[in-house]
């Protein structure tokens, strides 16, 4: 008992000293002049560029905000809000598909997975501009029966129609593997949890299961949006007018190139660096039920156990 006490009481006074006193860190110089190196190499690249005239600073500043500019950004903004949405909603879909315990839809859904993952965008975006030449005219009918209704591709499906579905197929595709991914990452009893309160399986995969999943769908997401709004300057290819487009169209009247590259760059950097705050905020607001309560010191859980 009385080595048990003197034992006891060592402990209690190490801890008082650690829970008193201010641990210093180890000071460490050759980390703050590389830092230092690292901002000097910067602000001279900066300085370089800002004091080059080939950049061509004036015609960069007349074309920045110019009409033509903002609608070729607004067209891109709007592409990859409609495609994002289109192929989030149709790659839950596929997701849910390859999760279900039904073998063809789950076939189903790797087949479409690998087949959108295999083919570049750019493929699938040209096969669906010439999508008249290999089939002309879609009808409605019965198979190997009479045809109720025939259009003409052509004017069925327009340039922008042809880029949207292209952009989906091949978004959705990725989007079902980041929302399969995250509704793995839900632990299993939560759906069990589920089914012990009858809780019918569509309610408990949205309210549920999908809430608790958004914490790794979201930064999967960002990243596939972000990857989206600059995959859209592909678009440009078959004479969609987005911002990099619009800063062609502009170029090739004045020839000069950089400077309006430079508008396209610049915008693409600020909406980027939009999306990567507004990810921020979204995952601190998903991850809100894991920030900790400031605990007890281990001085006071010691003697509340005593």
């Amino acid at each position: 008992m009385q080595q048990n006490r003197h034992s006891d009481e060592r402990f209690l006074k190490a801890v008082k000293i650690s829970e008193t006193s201010d641990i210093l860190e180890r000071s460490h110089p050759v980390r703050w002049a590389a830092a230092a190196l690292i901002l000097l190499v910067v602000a001279w690249f900066f300085y370089g560029v800002a004091r080059n005239p080939a950049f061509g600073w004036p015609v960069f500043s007349h074309y920045f905000t110019s009409a033509e500019i903002l609608k070729g950004l607004w067209l891109t903004i709007w592409l990859t809000a409609v495609v994002m949405a289109l192929g989030f909603a149709f790659g839950l879909v596929i997701a849910v598909m390859r999760l279900s315990k039904n073998p063809v839809l789950q076939a189903i859904a790797w087949a479409y997975v690998w087949l959108f993952r295999s083919v570049p965008l750019l493929v699938l975006l040209l096969f669906w501009f010439n999508i008249s030449y290999l089939f002309p005219t879609i009808t409605i009918g019965i198979p190997f029966g009479p045809v109720f209704y025939e259009v003409e591709t052509q004017q069925l499906i327009s340039t922008m129609g042809a880029t949207i579905i292209a952009f989906t197929l091949h978004e959705a595709a990725y989007a079902s593997e980041i929302i399969r991914g995250g509704i793995l990452s839900v632990d299993h009893g939560q759906e069990e949890a589920a089914d012990a309160l009858a809780i019918p399986k569509r309610r408990a995969l949205f309210r549920v299961i999908l809430p608790q999943a958004m914490r790794s769908i979201i930064p999967a997401s960002a990243s596939l949006l972000i990857g989206t709004f600059k995959n859209t300057s592909i678009a440009s290819v078959v004479a969609v007018t987005d911002l990099l487009y619009s800063a062609q169209i502009i170029y090739n009247r004045n020839y000069e190139i950089v400077p309006l590259l430079m508008v396209a760059t610049v915008w693409y950097i600020s909406i980027t660096s939009i999306i990567s705050i507004v990810q921020y905020f979204v995952e601190a607001y998903f991850a809100r039920g894991l920030v900790k309560k400031s605990e007890p010191g281990l001085l006071k859980t010691y003697l509340a156990t005593r």
